[in-house]
């Protein structure tokens, strides 16, 4: 053989092994990869056997769950209804309560509406009758007014009449009398009418009279005076009959008042003054006794009393007479205070009011202010001359 055949027969040896090879490595690489996808099968489905087992127990346990929650749900609406039910049980109890309070309070608001309905017409019927009252008292007074004026009118056509025939010159008691103000025409008349329109008929009530006075102080001086009488009060009026005007007003409740006295005049043993006539002594406070600084201050106003008598022009004329009456105005203030005192009595005071018949102490001894006072009426208002009032 030549050695290009022994080549060829190397070439073809050699060749066989490696398609063995190539055949042993293709072989090789189909069981790996059938292994392989084997490997992967059982893999997959051991995964998907552990997937549904999984899913499976996640089933069972939201199954197990969702049933407890459902009963959990069921038992908590079921105690949810239960409150319910007794909150609108205690609604309706509650309701059932306000309804009834609501119907005991209209029951009390209307018999209270009908209090007031009898109290409003038994007050408009009380209003009634005082208005009847004041209104006949009124009616009386201007009849005596009228009375008056009519006697006055008759008597002044005598007096005329006796003048014409023979003329009479005046006393010096009369040209001393018409220098008071008070006998001044119309005067007195509009002195009534303001002091009249000071009375509050809700504290004072209508007037029952009205009276010109004296007051005589703890100092033995004389002031001129309008006194009223009401149903609850005692008024004292400071009036100025030159300016029509009312200084100073002193009201006294009637029910207070518990003691009326009335006498002459006394001082002191070594008092050097003297004083005529009779006065009325009016007490509101029994317990209570002025003090030592009161008795020596000439100006003091805090005295448990106040004492009256006569006006200097009492005895100018018939009206005036009656205007300044003292016995009549202390049976007046007798018969007021004491109806006063059993419709309205002072807790802690006897009812009633006691009436003495005594001397009117006026605990003053020189007394020389009130001596020039008095002489010239410094305490009325009164013409003086030139220099005027």
């Amino acid at each position: 053989m030549s050695e290009a055949d022994e080549v060829q027969l190397r070439h073809v040896d050699l060749g066989r092994p490696a398609a063995r090879s190539e055949a042993t490595e293709g072989r090789g690489e189909a069981r790996t990869e059938a292994t392989a996808r084997t490997e992967a099968t059982a893999r997959t489905e051991a995964i998907e056997e552990r997937t549904g087992a999984a899913e499976g127990r996640t089933e069972e346990r939201t199954e197990e769950r969702t049933g407890a929650e459902e009963g959990r749900t069921e038992e908590r609406t079921g105690a949810t209804l239960e409150r319910t039910g007794a909150a609108e049980g205690r609604t309706e109890e509650r309701t059932g309560a306000t309804v009834e309070r609501t119907g005991a309070a209209e029951g009390r608001t209307e018999e209270r509406t009908g209090a007031t309905l009898e109290r409003t017409g038994a007050a408009e019927g009380r209003t009634e009758e005082r208005t009847g009252a004041a209104e006949g008292r009124t009616e009386e007074r201007t009849g005596a007014t009228l009375e008056r004026t009519g006697a006055a009118e008759g008597r002044t056509e005598e007096r005329t009449g006796a003048g014409a025939a023979a003329r009479s010159i005046p006393s010096p008691d009369q040209f001393k009398l018409r220098r008071f103000f008070v006998l001044r025409p119309g005067t007195l008349n509009q002195a009534i009418k303001d002091v009249e329109a000071l009375v509050d008929e809700k504290v004072d009530g209508s007037v029952h009279g009205i009276w010109l006075m004296a007051e005589v102080d703890h100092w033995n001086n004389e002031k001129e005076r309008l006194v009223l009488i009401t149903d609850n009060s005692l008024l004292v009026c400071k009036y100025d009959f030159v300016m029509f005007t009312c200084d100073q007003v002193q009201r006294v409740a009637l029910n207070f008042v518990d003691r009326i006295s009335h006498g002459a005049f006394s001082f002191p043993r070594r008092s050097l003054l003297q004083r005529g006539g009779e006065g009325v002594r009016v007490f509101w406070d029994r317990l209570r006794e002025p003090s030592f600084t009161s008795r020596w201050n000439p100006f003091a106003t805090d005295f448990p009393f106040i004492t009256f008598t006569s006006h200097p022009v009492w005895n100018a004329s018939d009206t005036f007479a009656q205007l300044c009456d003292v016995k009549n105005f202390r049976e007046q203030l007798w018969d007021a205070a004491q109806k006063v005192h059993a419709v309205k009595p002072v807790p802690g005071k006897a009812n009633g009011v006691l009436v003495l018949n005594q001397q009117i102490q006026i605990e003053a001894y020189v007394g020389l202010m009130s001596f020039l006072g008095n002489q010239n009426k410094l305490g009325y208002c009164m013409a003086r001359g030139n220099i005027g009032f």
